[in-house]
């Protein structure tokens, strides 16, 4: 089951950083895709399986209200098949977002739905970065938070400063 989880996030992170973010103006139809990913080793199931999970995220994109930062109000709770999904350090990370105002409730709650529909093993930081990069790239009027985690992500000694 392992093995399967890196290859969906990785057909994800594949047409994220080769396709989405080379040039997001690209209105590349789902055949020519499909042919790229195919040429890059991955199979029809894991084409298809990110696919869903793309065409799933830009159906929530609405409902996802504007930004509302939590002020101090009640702490989400993860449910113990999240708390089984997310490290301990992919947990805290999602937390830290939210308290910096990087990812709003309702984003909290878009990442962890996009976390669960991998149906896969746990999820680590690292991977939980992508998945938010992706949910934040998603997101019209992100522009900056996309950018502070993008940052952070590419920073050479990887410090949360």
């Amino acid at each position: 089951m392992r093995g399967m989880k890196e290859n969906v996030l990785d057909v994800l992170r594949y047409l994220f950083e080769n396709l989405v973010i080379d040039d997001p103006d690209a209105d590349e139809d789902r055949d020519s895709l499909q042919t790229s990913l195919l040429d890059a080793g991955f199979t029809p199931q894991e084409i298809r399986k990110a696919f869903d999970w793309l065409d799933e995220l830009a159906e929530l994109r609405p409902s996802c209200a504007p930004r509302e930062l939590n002020d101090g109000g009640p702490v989400r709770v993860l449910a113990p098949e999240e708390c089984e999904r997310l490290d301990a350090e992919a947990q805290g990370f999602l937390m830290f977002l939210e308290q910096q105002g990087v990812l709003s409730p309702a984003q909290r709650e878009l990442v962890l739905d996009r976390v669960m529909a991998l149906d896969v093993g746990e999820v680590d930081v690292e991977e939980l970065k992508w998945l938010i990069l992706m949910v934040l790239f998603n997101q019209p009027g992100e522009e900056a938070a996309y950018s502070w985690l993008e940052n952070l992500m590419f920073e050479p000694d990887g410090s949360l400063n």
